[in-house]
């Protein structure tokens, strides 16, 4: 439920910068703001949600999280919305995230045995998904009947949900730390440079990189695709973002449905560079209708091969650092889309949309190719789902 009114507001907040006369830059510089704060304070969410109570953390940043959407509702009906407003509560988003999504995320793992957290995680994915599926088609009727300030309450109210559940189901307490961990910040992060140095793991977090990096600006500029080269409405658009949520669907599916004893470090990196190659496909693309067609698969490729790799990290953490490992994740997912975005939209605005995503895309093969053939090299044991 609250998945659906955060994908609303996310079809309909580049829509509205559209609309107000907002440049590819500034869309760009939007998913900056939103995920710029993962480079900075991901890492802190994870050693909070490590060493304090997971479920107050959660509760008193999203509730503050709650408030942008409400504000921009409010900014809608009298006219007083600017492109540099929605920018700053996008980085206001950003920082609630990076501080309390490690406390939220890791609680899968603490419901389910080992051997189950692949599954678990992929049935996380489906809902998400499910959600990517169902927010973009409600969002598409918002807009049209209602306008963007619906897409907004929507969201708004969509939080309430998500709070209670995180009261509920979180368990109670501070979160045990490692006894053996120091309190300055040295300590702080060792967790952290235990989980990078290890080759497996390294391998897993530089495809999940690599893949927000160069792959996922392709949803950031889906709008401008839409908009300015094959000159669609915004129902193009919310059938396009539904796509991706049908193929994320489709990708959730095949890890519940694969072999236990699957190679999860191949199947991450070979669905990577699939998605590469997708995005090159897209920039290609000249027909409206051959976009959902490329988005679905888009969609199935990097839900696959994120949860693999996801999967991967945290059936290897011990549960000390359980928090710290889904920051390193977030890390490379969100604050890859971050940068990614950025430089994409500089891209965009120098080359067009179309060259662009053809250059991400070729450079997201060619390096998914070497780091899985480095990562199949790992004198480690193979962990499986």
């Amino acid at each position: 439920m609250s998945n659906i009114g955060t994908w609303a507001q996310q079809v309909a907040q580049p829509w509205l910068l559209l609309s107000l006369g907002a440049s590819s830059f500034m869309i760009g510089l939007d998913a900056f703001a939103l995920g710029a704060p993962a480079f900075f304070l991901t890492l802190f969410g994870g050693v909070l949600a490590d060493r304090a109570d997971r479920r107050r953390i959660t509760s008193i940043f999203q509730s503050i999280q709650m408030l942008c959407p409400t504000l921009l509702v409010v900014l809608l009906l009298t006219g007083m919305v600017h492109p540099w407003i929605i920018i700053c509560l996008s980085l206001v988003v950003g920082v609630t995230d990076a501080l309390s999504m490690p406390s939220f995320q890791s609680i899968v793992p603490s419901l389910v045995e080992r051997s189950q957290i692949a599954q678990g995680l992929a049935l996380n994915s489906i809902q998400f998904n499910l959600s990517r599926i169902l927010g973009p088609s409600i969002a598409g009727v918002l807009l049209v009947s209602m306008g963007a300030a619906g897409c907004f309450a929507s969201s708004a109210v969509s939080y309430l949900p998500f709070i209670a559940v995180a009261l509920w189901i979180l368990p109670r307490g501070k979160a045990t730390a490692d006894a053996g961990a120091a309190t300055n910040s040295q300590g702080l992060f060792s967790g952290a440079r235990d989980i990078v140095a290890d080759p497996n793991l390294r391998g897993a977090l530089i495809t999940v990189l690599t893949t927000s990096f160069l792959c996922s600006p392709l949803i950031t500029f889906t709008p401008v695709l839409v908009k300015e080269s094959l000159h669609g409405d915004a129902s193009h658009f919310s059938i396009g973002m539904a796509s991706f949520g049908v193929g994320g669907m489709l990708g959730a599916f095949s890890l519940l449905l694969i072999s236990r004893h699957i190679d999860l470090r191949s199947f991450s990196s070979k669905l990577a560079a699939l998605y590469g190659l997708t995005l090159e496909l897209a920039g290609l693309n000249t027909w409206n209708w051959g976009l959902p067609v490329l988005l679905v698969f888009a969609g199935l490729c990097m839900t696959a091969s994120n949860t693999a790799a996801n999967s991967l990290l945290q059936a290897s953490a011990s549960p000390q650092l359980r928090g710290q490992t889904v920051s390193l994740y977030m890390l490379a997912m969100r604050g890859g889309l971050s940068a990614g975005s950025l430089l994409t939209g500089i891209s965009v605005h120098l080359t067009g949309v179309r060259t662009a995503l053809i250059i991400n895309g070729c450079l997201a093969v060619a390096i998914h190719l070497y780091t899985g053939w480095v990562w199949q090299r790992a004198n480690k044991v193979v962990i499986t789902s």
